[in-house]
């Protein structure tokens, strides 16, 4: 695969990337199930890594551990190795830890709190025994949600808690199209009890796009973000000085990324993710 970096702006040139998962790299199915790898994505990391040229995944789902994650995308042929797979609960912990948490009321499912265990934090669910006292209350995958929750959560927060969550987004792509994200229905509601509003965690946070920096020695202004959704990846991209790298194969068709406002638009539209390799800077 040959670069073209001479025509593309040295503005544009990046030493490493940050890919979002679905609708970019794959599609899965709407209970996240089952994937399918998309054109051209198995092939660009592979060449990534043949280069080395640093990437990482960060999805906003929240559903499964890293490793977890990691090891399913590789079952699809995705040469993704586990410290290169990131979710907003890697992000979550690293914050937690640095914020002097100690117990964390958990919304999703156990794979939600994984990350934050393995960080020495205590997680709790809602209606166990010892659900009280927490010193946050951290929102992610919960298809399960109920009353219990809302509840808990709001008690913990009137109480002092913060109120954080994976993502904040309303839909996500999938093979059947854009499904819903349950973080931002269960954000709403505790935000309607409460009064708050919940911390994003994942993307388009900039705490997001500066852990995946640091993870992969990059600054932050030197880092591609592929992604297919402007208020997430082209907001985060924007905000925080990287190089936006569009597709079409998720939530957004190109007329919508031309027509988008200078703080989440695009500075390429690619046509295909091989086009990525363009804008790479290889390793001295």
């Amino acid at each position: 695969m040959p670069t073209k970096t001479a025509r593309i702006p040295v503005s544009q040139r990046v030493s490493g990337l940050l890919f979002d998962v679905d609708g970019t790299l794959l599609l899965s199915d709407r209970a996240l199930g089952s994937y399918d790898a998309l054109p051209g994505a198995v092939d660009l990391l592979n060449e990534l890594k043949r280069r080395e040229i640093p990437f990482g995944l960060l999805t906003n789902g929240s559903a499964y551990p890293p490793a977890a994650q990691a090891a399913k995308l590789r079952l699809i042929g995705l040469p993704v190795e586990d410290r290169q797979m990131m979710t907003p609960s890697s992000i979550a912990a690293d914050h937690f830890v640095r914020a002097g948490y100690r117990s964390i009321l958990v919304l999703g499912s156990r794979g939600v709190g994984h990350a934050l265990e393995a960080a020495g934090l205590k997680t709790l669910y809602a209606g166990e025994e010892g659900d009280q006292g927490a010193d946050a209350v951290y929102v992610g995958w919960h298809p399960e949600f109920g009353m219990k929750d809302i509840d808990a959560a709001c008690h913990a927060i009137w109480g002092g808690a913060g109120f954080y969550t994976a993502s904040d987004v309303p839909f996500f792509a999938t093979k059947s199209g854009r499904t819903l994200g349950y973080s931002y229905a269960i954000v709403g509601a505790i935000s309607r009890m409460t009064g708050k509003r919940a911390k994003v965690l994942g993307k388009p946070s900039l705490g997001a796009l500066r852990f995946v920096a640091k993870r992969l020695g990059i600054a932050s202004g030197k880092l591609g973000v592929v992604g297919d959704d402007p208020a997430v990846e082209g907001l985060m991209a924007r905000r925080g000085g990287a190089t936006m790298l569009a597709v079409t194969t998720g939530t957004t068709t190109a007329h919508q990324w031309r027509t988008l406002p200078q703080d989440r638009r695009a500075h390429r539209i690619l046509d295909g993710l091989h086009q990525v390799l363009e804008h790479c800077v290889l390793p001295t």
